[in-house]
């Protein structure tokens, strides 16, 4: 788990757009893993805790869909002077917001715009570019033939090319 616990991370956090959350999902895939797949081979856990984690990853898709659409989300502003309460205690620790704009730019362009492709997408480009897999490894994790998955991963080249050739640095 180790080896994969970092990039695994990074991938449920751009796929959710939420750090919480992502933590949440990455945590019980895991625990999912060891409960029900101990006994497996080694070499079967890599792919095996791919497939957990993307059920996971849609699992959360299908209940934010239905949370977003029952339930009122209350900010933590106070109502009566319509100032946000986090605000009044800066982090100490933080960075300046020009070191932090200078930082982070990059990637949170990058993060949209994979936020803006299609979920199977989203998938063969975390799978191939951050986990590093092959495409017959990304076929057998996605279900699907090494043709789709080259197909999507084209796709969702083209498409970040486009979405992050606007953004200037």
């Amino acid at each position: 788990m180790a080896g994969v616990e970092r990039s695994a991370y990074r991938k449920a956090v751009v796929l959710t757009g939420n750090a919480e959350d992502a933590l949440d999902i990455l945590q019980d895939a895991m625990y999912k893993l060891v409960k029900k797949y101990s006994d497996s081979c080694p070499n079967e856990w890599g792919p095996l805790f791919q497939v957990i984690l993307r059920n996971r990853i849609l699992d959360y898709y299908r209940d934010s869909r239905i949370r977003n659409k029952y339930f009122v989300w209350f900010s933590d502003t106070d109502s009566d002077t319509g100032i946000n309460n986090m605000e009044n205690f800066p982090d100490k620790n933080s960075l300046s917001p020009e070191e932090e704009l200078s930082q982070n730019a990059g990637m949170a362009e990058l993060d949209i715009a994979v936020q803006r492709l299609s979920p199977k997408q989203q998938q063969v480009f975390m799978l191939r570019v951050l986990e590093g897999l092959s495409v017959a490894e990304t076929a057998k994790i996605m279900k699907s033939s090494e043709s789709t998955v080259k197909t999507h991963y084209f796709r969702a080249l083209n498409g970040l090319k486009v979405k992050i050739s606007d953004y200037k640095l």
